[in-house]
């Protein structure tokens, strides 16, 4: 396998990484936890949480919860780097290959939060980290009428959670696999599928 193919995941890899820890280390350090400032008017802003669970704000299972999360995380980003490893050898599709790359980038950076934050900045223990989100994107509020049936006289709001860039990057990665699956499946296949041997000149005058 040739150097130059593993470049561009690599540098994908390194790119989400160093944006997202960046972008995290300065929300950390520049805000106050539930810290809100409007970016681009009321429909998104940088709004600083932090959550125990997985992504967009969801939770699972307190602490005990959390330690069993984080290791299914690692096995999980384990075996992702082996899989992206060997769509490469196959030479699969390169979007296909950019898909899980952006997939395996997002779920390490946000790894890096739960495992090492908790001791890095005194709160918790190794592996009880909170991963620091900050995207807000509320880009529709208002309230349900009173003639809807179900939900009326309710606030609403889209878009809800608050997230960050290796959520976007996972997001991202899911969103093209679901997109292109076809195409990126059938240039796979056809990387793997056998030319049949073609007859020479003498051959057919043989025949």
């Amino acid at each position: 396998m040739k150097s130059k193919s593993l470049l561009l995941p690599i540098l994908i890899a390194a790119l989400v990484l160093l944006l997202d820890q960046w972008i995290k280390y300065y929300i950390k350090n520049h805000f106050y936890l539930g810290e809100e400032v409007s970016v681009l008017g009321d429909w998104f802003r940088i709004h600083f949480t932090e959550n125990y669970g997985m992504a967009f704000g969801l939770e699972f299972g307190g602490k005990s919860g959390k330690l069993v999360l984080t290791w299914f995380r690692i096995l999980a980003v384990m075996a992702m780097a082996w899989y992206v490893y060997t769509l490469i050898q196959k030479k699969a599709h390169s979007g296909y290959i950019i898909a899980w790359t952006l997939i395996w980038s997002g779920a390490v950076g946000n790894i890096i939060d739960s495992v090492f934050y908790g001791m890095w900045y005194g709160y918790d223990t190794w592996m009880h980290g909170r991963v620091v989100d900050m995207f807000y994107f509320p880009i529709i509020q208002t309230t349900i009428p009173d003639w809807f049936p179900i939900w009326k006289g309710e606030d609403f709001e889209f878009f809800r959670p608050v997230f960050n860039l290796a959520d976007t990057a996972i997001s991202v990665g899911f969103a093209m696999i679901l997109l292109f699956q076809k195409r990126f499946l059938a240039h796979t296949h056809k990387e793997h599928t056998p030319e049949e041997p073609t007859e020479t000149l003498t051959e057919q005058q043989s025949v």
